[in-house]
This record gives C-alpha cells, structure tokens and sequence, in this order.
C-alpha cells in the first residue's frame, strides 16, 4: 500500500491534534477576571505565600516552530563534525527515526516546545511539569539540593532550580541518550547540560530562554530562540497516550526516502 505525504501528515497531526481540542471547561478559581467574567490575561503575577512569581498553570507554546529547530532563523548550531553528519541524515530523512514516532516522549527542552499543554504544579520545594504527552512529567527541586554526581540516565534528566529575582533558573543534567534536542534531530550526548531561566511576565504569558553546553556534540554553549507561552485557563490536560504506532512501518518507509517528496512546511 502506498502512502502518500498527504496521508503521512494527517497522521501525525493526528497523533497531535488533542491540543486544540481541550473539551473540558470550568472556571477555576483564584482566577483574575475582567468585568464580563472573562480571564484577564494581561492581569499581574500571582505570588506564592513565599513572595515568589507563581508559574502554575496550564500552559501552551504560542509558536511550535522551536519544537522543529531550536535555534533561531538563519543561526546554526556550533556542532562537531560527528554531531553534525548525524544532523544531516536526520534532516534527510526527514527526522523519521525521531522518538515520538516510537511512542517515546520529546526531550528537554523539547517537550515544553511540542504542540500539546503542559501544567506547571509550584511548591516551594519542588516544581512539577505535568506533560499532556504521552503523560510524562519532570521535577525541578528547589529544596537547596545539588545535581547527583553519578545519575541514572534519565529521559528529562535531573532539575535543580533557583530564584534570581523573579525569574526561576533551572539547570539540568544527567540525560540518557537517545532523546532529540528538537525534531530536526539536533543531537546530544549524556554530557549535556541544559540551563533555562523561566520568566512569568503577567498572569497570561511565560517565557523561557534556554542554553545549550554539550562539549561532546558542540563546539561550544549556545542559545535556543526564546520560548513564548500563553496561559490556557479555566480548562485541564487531557489524557494523551500513545500505546502503539500501527502505520510505523509505512511512516519509516516513507520519511526514509523509499517514496521522494518535498518535506512539508508544518514540519511535523
């Protein structure tokens, strides 16, 4: 059976589509409000009992583009030779060996970059992203505890975080290989180190800006684009799994250049 790009797109915005399709509606409370009753997005930071920006919240990228290529438009990654062959055989087979192709989650900072809500829980002790992916989580621990010295790979890795003002600075470490640093397949080896400064601006917007130290696969740290976050309120995750791929096949087929198309602009 032939497939062709059309059917491979729809595919895979299936697998994604639950994003723009939060069914449930309820009004939280605690939320700020404009006179006809509608959240005010634009309203100020809420603050925890401690005086910090609190992040909780359901929140979704406003551009996936940095879920394709971190790096902004125009600027390229400062790989190693090795890093960057991988690259290239990923960009030309149109990235179809990429782990959510295989029911495995997006990477860090990938995951929070992916089409689909992610719920931050903040606690003083502990930050909790709940991913609508595939129902996977990360904890960031601000308890004053260190990264481990000698981890067990792990998927996210492992998160310490600290406040520098009102802005949360995560450092992350202990990565397992195998996760993709976007879906062009910019690659990392477990000496990655990933920093990212996490930023409410009002009730309604977050950012993130996030750098790159991995001597093994770069020449040197660099930068992803910042990531812009709007806030989805008055709603809840959905269960998102993905329990098998039955048309993988014909996908690895496909995107492995058996069948010669154009790569789509959606890029997913």
């Amino acid at each position: 059976m032939r497939i062709t790009l059309g059917a491979a797109i729809l595919f895979i915005v299936a697998v994604v589509g639950s994003a723009s399709a939060q069914w449930l509606s309820l009004p939280l409370p605690g939320t700020p409000r404009t006179p006809d009753g509608k959240p005010n997005l634009t309203a100020a930071v809420l603050r925890t009992s401690d005086g910090k920006p609190d992040l909780s919240g359901i929140w979704k990228v406003d551009d996936p583009r940095g879920n394709n290529n971190l790096l902004p438009e125009g600027v390229e990654a400062p790989m190693l030779p090795w890093a960057a062959e991988i690259y290239k055989h990923r960009m030309d087979t149109r990235g179809f060996e990429r782990p959510p192709v295989f029911c495995m989650p997006h990477g860090t900072p990938d995951a929070v970059t992916a089409p689909l809500p992610f719920k931050i829980l903040q606690t003083p002790a502990v930050t909790t992203v709940l991913f609508e992916e595939f129902h996977k989580y990360r904890q960031v621990h601000t308890d004053g505890r260190a990264l481990p010295v000698d981890p067990d790979p792990a998927w996210y890795g492992y998160s310490i975080g600290r406040w520098e003002g009102d802005t949360l600075v995560v450092d992350t470490a202990g990565f397992k290989e195998g996760s993709w640093l976007d879906n062009n397949g910019h690659p990392h080896t477990d000496a990655l180190k990933v920093t990212e400064r996490v930023h409410r601006i009002d009730f309604g917007h977050l950012q993130i800006d996030v750098t790159i130290d991995d001597p093994k696969a770069y020449t040197r740290p660099w930068k992803a684009d910042t990531m812009r976050f709007t806030l989805l309120p008055d709603t809840e995750l959905l269960e998102h799994l993905c329990e098998s791929n039955r048309d993988l096949a014909n996908i690895q087929r496909f995107w492995g250049g058996q069948e010669k198309a154009q790569p789509s602009s959606s890029g997913r």
